[in-house]
């Protein structure tokens, strides 16, 4: 007979796993909530057209794609951002600025899997649009920080890193980058610590630098400011016009009055090469650089006007569950068990009270108390006992003699060892009380 396995680069979802999944949605959810985002979802797939709109014709080997019956060419989503964007486009004048939405989407990728990075995953999406003001991008980059602090990370665990790409834009032309070189340049600041030195070097060189610029070309790829950035020290540095880091420096009073100045930091390096970003640009590092980022976002202001809709400056974020639980697990913060813990144990102390077990399971439940009860037939109530222990009960509810003949059961309070009679008719009120 054949043995089967799931698919290379994706998970199967056993309880404990399924329940680590949920309490990291109930995270992501809570948090997009109380930072004023509502959840959107769309289809698993879309039109191949959609994904190529974004980001060329290259993104088909990313995707699994396939022709329909009605000779349409589909997609399975690598990602929300243009189902996002279509939505968008085609409600634009119909819904209310700022838009604040989030979403939970299960996501594919035709990739090679490796640590941090799996074919099928989850990603939590964070976008705010109808506004290029700086507290829009301060907003978002608040909403990671609150859910990193939510789950117990700090500043020591992991940074912020910041950047802007007008900003780089800026100084790579005063080095002498010509404008059409800029998005090349872009991309091989992405690549940074991806690739050797020299490779690097020598693609910078590609860009028309001489030796003196091709450092300081260095420099600014390699350069980090804390979250005490001295904005005049930099452009000194750099010898450059203050002015060219105003838009850093406008966000960074942004971070500072939201309080979490001391979770970021720039890095000029940050450039994010995908070409629709347009502003801010941002991922979200563990501090050793041992993983992945965990989450990457910046500004888009020109993507809705690609998807047909009227120009909507736009900033968000996407968060993937592979390297966010990596890291949790690495700094000890996985929590010991998220699987639902029960209300209520059954257990029958004697064969008598059998009868009545079903009638009381039913009660508890309609009542809304998660009960369980042991399908063995044994009445030793210690094995019962340890098996309610198990489940995580708060209350043991014991069937014995009495119950047939006296409609009483025993309840034990399983956390603090506390045991009592009372009768089947105020069960519900004792256990919810």
């Amino acid at each position: 007979m054949a043995k089967f396995q799931a698919p290379k680069g994706t998970r199967d979802y056993y309880p404990a796993e399924m329940a680590w999944r949920r309490y990291l949605e109930g995270a992501w959810q809570r948090v997009s909530i109380r930072n004023g985002f509502e959840e959107v979802e769309g289809p698993i797939f879309e039109p191949l057209d959609l994904y190529k709109v974004k980001s060329g014709e290259g993104i088909v080997s990313e995707l699994f794609h396939f022709t329909d019956r009605g000779e349409r060419e589909l997609a399975i989503r690598p990602e929300f951002t243009p189902t996002l964007a279509r939505m968008v486009a085609e409600k634009a004048n119909a819904l209310s600025k700022p838009i604040k939405w989030f979403s939970m989407p299960n996501l594919c990728r035709a990739e090679r899997p490796q640590r941090g990075r799996l074919r099928e995953f989850l990603q939590w999406n964070v976008d705010l649009l109808g506004t290029d003001s700086p507290v829009a991008d301060a907003e978002c980059i608040y909403t990671a920080v609150d859910l990193l602090r939510e789950l117990g990370l700090t500043p020591r665990h992991v940074k912020v890193k910041i950047s802007h790409r007008d900003v780089v834009r800026r100084i790579l032309m005063r080095f002498g980058v010509a404008e059409d070189k800029i998005q090349d340049a872009f991309e091989l600041l992405d690549r940074r610590d991806k690739i050797p030195a020299e490779e690097f070097n020598e693609q910078a060189g590609k860009l028309g630098l001489d030796q003196s610029t091709l450092e300081r070309f260095n420099q600014v790829a390699r350069m980090r400011v804390g979250s005490q950035a001295a904005w005049d020290d930099i452009a000194e540095q750099f010898a450059i016009p203050q002015e060219d880091l105003e838009d850093l420096a406008a966000l960074h009073e942004q971070l500072k009055a939201f309080g979490i100045a001391e979770w970021c930091e720039y890095d000029m390096g940050i450039v994010r090469g995908l070409a629709y970003y347009t502003g801010s640009v941002f991922e979200v590092h563990e501090v050793s650089g041992a993983e992945r980022a965990i989450a990457g976002g910046g500004r888009y202001d020109k993507l809705i006007e690609m998807f047909g809709g009227p120009s909507t400056p736009a900033v968000g974020f996407g968060m993937g569950d592979v390297v966010l639980t990596l890291v949790l697990a690495d700094k000890g913060l996985l929590p010991d068990d998220v699987t639902p813990a029960a209300d209520v144990f059954v257990l029958v102390a004697d064969d008598s009270a059998r009868c009545k077990m079903n009638g009381i399971v039913g009660a508890l439940r309609a009542a809304g108390l998660h009960t369980r009860f042991s399908y063995k037939t044994t009445t030793n109530v210690g094995k019962l006992l340890k098996e309610a222990g198990q489940c995580r009960a708060r209350f043991a509810v014991i069937l014995d003699a009495k119950t047939d003949q006296q409609n009483t059961v025993s309840v034990k309070n399983l956390q603090t060892g506390e045991q009592s009679e009372t009768g089947i008719g105020e069960l519900v009120p004792v256990l919810k009380g």
